[in-house]
């Protein structure tokens, strides 16, 4: 007879990816933790040192600038643990949390693991994740909030600190080296940051842009230039409950 867990030694069948900013919550988190900055704003001469593609370095001078105006680690916890999830995302994670043997949920974020970290637990969500990749962060002997890089790579459409495709293949070769092979991926994202590893996806697989978002409207611009050219079915979403939908018909037909 099955021992007691028999059924759960089976290997995942899906492989679920998600996007932290404007994707699991409704605003960018960057942008938020200026809400604990004395008058809720940055000074112009830290706003004119952003340049395109290094926005991980801005933002290590966002939280130093932030570490000399006294905001402390409570203060940054605070904003994060408040901010909204987008619309649907509760619903998703309950159905998520509800077959979790089903799906192996992974998060790829530009944000940092402490922010993301505070919102999840917050939320009630953090277990879901097996893995989560962003940014390195902590807070150092003075207590200012900092931020590092979390690699680097060879990609030309990437920000310098992080690209999404090098992260999920490695992350996908990884998985087959310890025999765990999915049948279909699902992609959910918002950002042009989550169209380069979305481009890798195949015909079995399933992306999610968040409708009118750089990453839907990528997506568009590529079908219109090369039709066919864009491997994986696209389904855009408005609320989280439309990716639930999808993946409930998916296991429906399983």
């Amino acid at each position: 007879s099955q021992g007691v867990g028999m059924a759960s030694s089976q290997p995942p069948k899906y492989l679920l990816i998600f996007d932290f900013d404007e994707t699991i919550i409704n605003e960018n988190s960057d942008d938020s933790i200026i809400r604990a900055a004395p008058g809720q704003a940055l000074p112009e001469h830290i706003r004119q040192t952003f340049c395109e593609g290094f926005y991980n370095e801005y933002m290590q001078r966002v939280l130093t600038y932030m570490g000399d105006q006294g905001v402390k680690m409570g203060d940054f916890k605070t904003v994060y643990e408040n901010i909204p999830l987008s619309p649907g995302m509760p619903d998703l994670f309950q159905f998520l949390s509800k077959n979790h043997e089903v799906f192996e949920i992974i998060l790829i974020s530009d944000a940092n693991m402490f922010g993301i970290e505070c919102n999840l637990r917050a939320a009630g969500f953090y277990s879901l994740f097996r893995k989560i990749f962003s940014n390195p962060s902590s807070f150092d002997k003075r207590g200012y909030f900092t931020l590092g890089p979390y690699h680097s790579h060879k990609c030309l459409d990437c920000p310098a600190n992080m690209c999404k495709r090098k992260i999920l293949t490695e992350y996908l070769a990884e998985r087959a080296q310890e025999e765990v092979e999915f049948e279909r991926v699902f992609y959910v994202g918002d950002g042009a940051n989550d169209f380069c590893p979305s481009v890798t996806l195949t015909s079995a697989d399933i992306a999610f842009p968040r409708k009118g978002y750089p990453m839907h409207r990528m997506m568009q611009e590529m079908e219109n230039k090369q039709p066919g050219a864009f491997q994986a079915t696209v389904v855009p979403w408005e609320s989280a409950t439309e990716v639930t939908r999808y993946l409930q018909d998916v296991l429906k037909k399983c």
